[in-house]
């Protein structure tokens, strides 16, 4: 019995640490969430796609949004590898409004959509062929940051009494590190 709900409980929070949020869900099975996969699938603008990346700009058009995105690799979850080099550039349109601030220029997206051909743009001054997707759903990603600080005690020895306060805090030197993660 114990080994049956340890398998249960570890299976849920699996389950939950990599589900995807509800609007990247997709019916299809075969949904192509890499992006050279994308470029070079034969099924072209039927393909359905989910793909992640940074917002490098945003137009908003009269009815509908473009999103110019670089692309970053997505796991399991949707969410963008931000520890991976970006693989190139897409577009994706959004039927509506959605708001320059919200969506504004760096934060991460992923975006649930079909296929939709080529369009010919610009990067700068360099000419750019945008592989295009018209999105059905996205889910927009924060960046959190957790920092862990670690006290050098002076003398080599960890002090452990209550007498060691100047020697830990603002007495010794410091070090520590900043963990980000996509949430």
């Amino acid at each position: 019995m114990f080994r049956f709900l340890s398998v249960l409980i570890l299976g849920a929070i699996m389950a939950g640490c990599s589900s995807l949020p509800e609007a990247l869900v997709s019916k299809n099975d075969a949904v192509v969430t890499d992006y050279d996969t994308w470029l070079n699938d034969e099924q072209g603008d039927t393909a359905e796609l989910r793909l992640g990346g940074v917002i490098a700009k945003v137009t908003n058009l009269e009815s509908k949004t473009r999103l110019e995105l670089v692309n970053l690799p997505i796991n399991s979850g949707g969410k963008p590898d931000i520890n991976v080099e970006p693989q190139g550039r897409f577009v994706a349109y959004i039927d509506g409004f959605v708001d320059p601030t919200t969506f504004s220029e760096g934060r991460l997206v992923t975006v649930l959509g079909k296929a939709d051909g080529i369009e010919e743009g610009k990067v700068g001054e360099f000419n750019y062929r945008f592989p295009v997707m018209k999105a059905s759903g996205y889910h927009l990603w924060q960046i959190r940051e957790k920092v862990i600080v670690y006290d050098q005690p002076i003398n080599g020895f960890p002090c452990r009494s209550l007498h060691c306060r100047q020697a830990r805090y603002g007495y010794g030197p410091t070090t520590g590190q900043v963990i980000q993660s996509v949430e």
